[in-house]
C-alpha cells in the first residue's frame, strides 16, 4: 500500500503483539497450515480474482443466510476515525468503516458465503469497465438511479470531481496509484498536472480523463494499467460530491453513498450511523441494509473489546469490532473454546514478514554467505513473539495467500519442515564460502516482541557461525532508518501488505532496482538486471491470472535464486462478536469482519 509501512488496506495500525504495521504498506493470521481449514485458506487465493460483467455488477446482492432486518450493533473500536473524506482514507479500520458509506465506481464482491472468493464488479459503474487497447484506456458508465445520501444523482462530474481533488495538496493521505497513472510521473510529481487540484477552475483534458455525457467517464493512460479496475475498488477512491465538497472540512462529514450515512460523529468518543433511504439495493452488488444503526464506541483497547463481547449481556450480546483483534492473553483461551466457534472467525491479513538482506554492504554481496542466512535463519522465535501459530503462519514466499498467484508449495530453504531453521546446512555453505566468524549486525526494531525474536534469531545464525551483533532500532524511527540506502545494518526484518489482491502491489514497490533511494520500500537494496525487466513485462500483461502467474515466478526467482529476502510469516488475525450476531464472516480483502453482511439475530 503506497510506501512502506504508514498506511493500511487491511491491517491494524498497530498489531496487539507490538509490531509495526506499514502498509502499502509495510507491516502486519490461524493455525499453522495442517488443518483443513489452513489449506483451504492457503489454496484459495491461487486462482485470480476475476473482474465482472454486468451480469455479475447487477444489485441487489445475494441474500445472507437467515437474516432479518432490525436492531443496533454496538461496534468497539480501539481508534477513532481521523479521516472519513475517501481521498484521505488509507487505513484498515476507515476501509471497513467505508465499506458501509461510501461507494466507488468498482468494489469487491463476495461470491462465497465464507468470504473467501471474490471477484471485481461495477459498484456505481454498470461492470468492472471495458478496455479494447490492452489497458491504456479504460470506459466506465454510471447505473441508472444511483444518488448521493441528500437525494441527488451521481453524475460523471462528480466522478471528474473525485479524481481531479486527488491532486489537491490538502489531499495528503490516500493513495497516489492513479494520480501518477494519469500523469505519467512517480513520486510526488504528479501533483504538478493539476497543482491545485478543480478548485481554481483548472481541469485534467479530455486527453487524460474524459466524461462526455453525464454517465460515461474514459481514462486514456499512456501506458497500460490492467490493473484500474483493482484500484478503483480502494476506499481512498471512492466517490466525493462536487456539489457538497468542502474541502478539508469534507473529512469530518462527507456526502455518502452507501447504505449508511453518518448522523452522528464525536471525534475520538462515538460515532452513530442511520439507515440512508436514498441507498437503492437493486443499484448495488456488494453491500447490505439489514442494521438499523451502528453505535461506535473509540478508545478500547483489543482486552477491552474482547472483554466486553465475551460478557455477552445487554448491549454487549449485539457487539462486535471491525479492527480490533482478540487481545494476545485471551486468544488461545478462546480458540479452544467449542461453544465460542460461533462467535469466532479467523484469517490472512494481507502482510508477509520477510527478512532482508541488505545488498549494499560488501560483506552480503556472497551469494553463499546468504544462503547461508536462508538456511540457518530459525522462523520459530518470530512466531512466538507474535503470539504463536495463531497469529503467524511460516512462509515459504514473498507473496501472501490473500493475493492472487500464491503458491502453497514454494518453500525452497525448508523453512516449513524446519522452522528452526537449519544451522549445519548454513555452516556448510559458510565454510564453502570461507566466512565463517563473518559479523553480521542484525537491526531490531526495539520492541518487548523484537527483542525476544531478534535474540534468539542471532542464536540460530551463531550455531551456523556467524558473530551476529544486535542493534536495536527505536520503534517510532523504525522504518526511516532501514529505508536509507546507507543504513550499515546486514539484515532487518520488514513486512508488507498488498494494496489489492495483485502482486503488482508488492513486487515493484520492493524489489525494483530502479526504485531505490532513501526512503523508498527496497530495504535489501536489491538491484537485479532480470527482476527489473521482468517488473516491466508483467505490468503489462492484461489478463489478472497470467499476470499473477508471471508475479509468482518474481517472487520466486528472488527468493531462491537472487536470495536477497527471506520470507518468515503470513499474518493473521482473529475476531470474535457477541452471540447475537448474525452474518459474522471473515472476508479477506477487507481483512477482517465484513460489516456489510451484519444482522441481528
Amino acid at each position: 500500500m503506497g510506501k512502506g509501512g504508514r498506511r493500511a488496506y487491511a491491517g491494524l495500525s498497530l498489531l496487539a503483539a507490538g509490531a509495526l504495521v506499514l502498509t502499502g504498506c509495510s507491516e502486519g493470521g490461524s493455525k499453522e497450515g495442517g488443518n483443513k481449514e489452513d489449506k483451504e485458506n492457503a489454496e484459495r487465493q491461487q486462482s485470480s480474482i476475476a473482474f465482472g460483467d454486468a451480469k455479475a455488477s447487477t444489485g441487489p446482492a445475494a441474500e445472507v443466510s437467515g437474516a432479518k432486518p432490525g436492531g443496533t450493533v454496538t461496534v468497539l473500536q480501539r481508534d477513532s476515525f481521523a479521516h472519513l473524506d475517501p481521498g484521505q482514507i488509507y487505513v484498515s479500520d476507515e476501509m471497513s468503516l467505508s465499506q458501509l458509506i461510501h461507494r466507488g465506481l468498482t468494489g469487491y464482491k463476495a461470491t462465497s458465503d465464507d468470504g473467501k472468493k471474490h471477484e471485481v464488479v461495477g459498484d456505481l459503474a454498470t461492470d468492472s469497465g471495458t478496455t479494447t487497447d490492452g489497458g491504456k484506456t479504460w470506459k466506465y458508465t454510471l447505473k441508472d438511479g444511483i444518488k448521493w445520501a441528500d437525494g441527488s444523482p451521481i453524475t460523471s462530474a462528480d466522478v471528474r470531481h473525485t479524481f481531479e481533488r486527488t491532486f489537491a495538496p490538502f489531499v495528503a493521505n490516500g493513495p497516489t496509484y492513479i494520480q501518477q497513472w494519469l500523469a505519467d510521473k512517480p513520486g510526488t510529481e504528479y501533483r504538478n498536472l493539476l497543482k491545485d487540484g478543480p478548485y481554481k477552475g483548472k481541469s485534467l483534458p479530455d486527453s487524460i480523463l474524459e466524461t462526455p455525457d453525464d454517465k460515461t467517464i474514459v481514462f486514456h493512460f499512456k501506458k497500460p494499467k490492467p490493473d484500474l479496475p483493482y484500484a478503483l475498488a480502494m476506499a481512498g477512491y471512492s466517490m466525493v460530491s462536487k456539489k457538497k465538497d468542502t474541502k478539508e472540512k469534507y473529512d469530518k462529514a462527507p456526502m455518502t453513498a452507501g447504505p449508511y450515512k453518518i448522523q452522528e460523529f464525536k471525534s475520538g468518543k462515538s460515532m452513530v450511523l442511520v439507515k440512508n433511504t436514498n441507498w437503492d439495493a437493486k443499484t448495488d452488488p456488494i453491500r447490505h441494509q439489514y442494521i438499523d444503526q451502528f453505535n461506535f464506541q473509540f478508545n478500547k483497547q483489543f482486552e477491552d473489546s474482547t472483554k466486553a463481547i465475551l460478557d455477552d449481556s445487554g448491549a454487549n450480546a449485539t457487539a462486535v469490532s471491525f479492527s480490533n483483534e482478540v487481545d494476545a492473553g485471551n486468544l488461545s483461551k478462546i480458540l479452544s473454546d467449542s461453544a465460542m466457534k460461533s462467535r469466532t472467525i479467523s484469517g490472512y491479513q494481507p502482510y508477509v514478514g520477510q527478512m532482508n538482506i541488505n545488498l549494499s554492504q560488501p560483506e552480503m554481496q556472497d551469494k553463499t554467505v546468504r544462503e547461508a542466512i536462508a538456511y540457518a535463519l530459525p522462523i520459530t522465535p518470530f512466531v512466538r513473539a507474535s503470539g504463536g501459530t495463531q497469529a503467524r503462519e511460516v512462509a515459504g514466499g514473498l507473496i501472501s495467500p490473500t493475493v492472487s498467484g500464491y503458491n502453497p508449495e514454494f518453500d525452497p530453504f525448508g523453512k516449513k519442515k524446519k522452522p528452526a531453521g537449519d544451522p549445519a546446512k548454513g555452516k556448510e555453505l559458510l565454510e564453502k564460502a570461507g566466512k565463517v566468524g563473518l559479523k553480521l549486525t542484525f537491526g531490531y526494531i526495539n520492541t518487548p516482541e523484537g527483542q525476544q525474536y531478534s535474540t534468539a534469531m542471532a542464536a540460530g545464525l551463531e550455531k551456523a557461525g556467524f558473530d551476529v551483533q544486535r542493534q536495536e532500532i527505536p520503534a517510532e524511527t523504525y522504518y526511516d532508518q532501514v529505508s536509507k540506502v546507507k543504513n550499515n545494518f546486514d539484515i532487518f526484518h520488514t513486512a508488507w501488505g498488498a494494496d489489492w489482491p495483485s502482486a503488482s502491489t508488492v513486487i515493484p514497490p520492493l524489489y525494483d532496482g530502479r526504485q531505490i533511494a532513501d526512503g523508498a520500500s527496497n530495504y535489501s537494496h536489491i538491484n537485479d538486471q532480470k527482476v527489473n525487466a521482468d517488473i516491466d513485462a508483467a505490468s503489462e500483461i492484461t489478463d489478472p491470472a497470467k499476470a499473477a502467474e508471471a508475479w509468482n515466478k518474481i517472487n520466486e526467482y528472488i527468493v531462491k535464486d537472487v536470495v536477497s529476502n527471506i520470507p518468515t510469516a503470513y499474518y493473521k488475525q482473529t475476531q470474535i462478536a457477541g452471540s447475537k450476531i448474525g452474518g459474522l464472516v471473515y472476508d479477506d480483502v477487507i481483512g477482517g469482519v465484513d460489516p456489510r453482511r451484519l444482522f441481528v439475530k
